[in-house]
């Protein structure tokens, strides 16, 4: 089982939010065994524009770290984008593994 870090800078996530994060971090773990930590960092940009949620993760695997951002209307949706260009460096992550 995986840690899961959340960080949110200059504000504070809610229950809700923080529950998401954690559900989409945890289905990550369906593609490979090997993720040992995730961390979640969030934070507001330029406040005068709607697209201004930026969402990190950083996953650290056996022997490798994978790192996806995003910036969105909602801190949601750049916790999907995230975990969607997780996914994809995942399997790629595995298939490399497999082929050792």
């Amino acid at each position: 089982m995986m840690n899961i870090n959340i960080q949110s800078l200059h504000f504070d996530a809610t229950d809700k939010l923080k529950e998401f994060i954690q559900k989409k971090v945890t289905k990550l773990e369906k593609y490979s065994d090997d993720i040992l930590i995730a961390e979640v960092i969030l934070k507001v940009v330029k406040p005068e524009t709607k697209m201004n949620k930026e969402a990190s993760i950083k996953l650290s695997v056996k022997n490798d770290d994978l790192f996806a951002n995003k910036t969105a209307e909602s801190f949601e949706e750049a916790i999907d984008l995230c975990a969607e260009a997780l996914e994809k460096q995942l399997v790629k992550y595995k298939e490399k593994a497999q082929a050792k």
